[in-house]
């Protein structure tokens, strides 16, 4: 069984763009509480991570007639009122070309047919690589290039055993390390690809998508970089 999705996606993307500059921070280890650092991640290799305690902590706060992104207690919050919409948001660093991004990311509420996932080497709102679940039980790894979309991991995003369906918490990993790009889904490698179209680092973040019906609704929390 497999999930089209379609390259013609309308892409919101949501991010604090006061805080972006033409260079963004590199960031420095952190350590914050109740964070969940998880394979294999220590204190030496953590780049960055936000269990999202703190709401100036850079992610977006933003509110209007297709989606709400914001902190909650516990987590951050996206949930998506319009259909055929993907909704982004980034931490605002710079990291290098070899990074792991990982989440643990709960549907709350809304339809199983959705995608949910995070974001690595991110450019610009054009540009990026996208890893992405969906809560009935699909995985896949894509690409934004100039507006268009890619999928990478095949011509559709296919069903998993990994993925936890339905109401339930999962926890999505992507390494990006030079140009293989790896999807681990519960700890379990979903797919490991290779693309060199962005290899020179770029910003992280998270995404939310509802297809043909509104009312997407996710918590994102524990979300760490560190360095493979």
């Amino acid at each position: 069984m497999n999930k089209s999705l379609s390259s013609a996606l309308a892409v919101l993307v949501l991010f604090a763009s006061a805080c972006r500059t033409t260079t963004l921070p590199t960031p420095t280890p952190t350590s914050v509480p109740n964070a969940n650092p998880t394979s294999g991640a220590t204190s030496g290799n953590i780049l960055y991570q936000d269990n999202f305690s703190d709401s100036n902590s850079g992610w977006t706060h933003r509110q209007n007639a297709n989606s709400t992104m914001d902190y909650v207690k516990g987590g951050y919050h996206i949930n998506i009122t319009k259909s055929d919409l993907m909704a982004i948001s980034i931490a605002n660093h710079y990291f290098q070309s070899d990074v792991s991004i990982e989440v643990d990311a709960t549907k709350t509420a809304g339809p199983d047919d959705n995608f949910i996932g995070v974001i690595c080497r991110f450019q610009d709102e054009n540009n990026f690589y996208f890893f992405a679940i969906s809560s009935d039980g699909y995985a896949g790894i894509a690409m934004y290039k100039d507006s268009t979309m890619s999928i990478l991991s095949g011509s559709s995003f296919d069903s998993s055993t990994a993925v936890n369906q339905g109401a339930a918490t999962n926890h999505i990993r992507a390494d990006c390390i030079s140009d293989t790009l790896t999807l681990y889904v519960n700890a379990v490698p979903v797919y490991s690809i290779t693309d060199k179209t962005f290899d020179s680092g770029g910003d992280a973040g998270l995404l939310a998508r509802a297809n043909s019906t509104s009312g997407v609704d996710i918590l994102f929390s524990h979300f760490l970089v560190s360095r493979p």
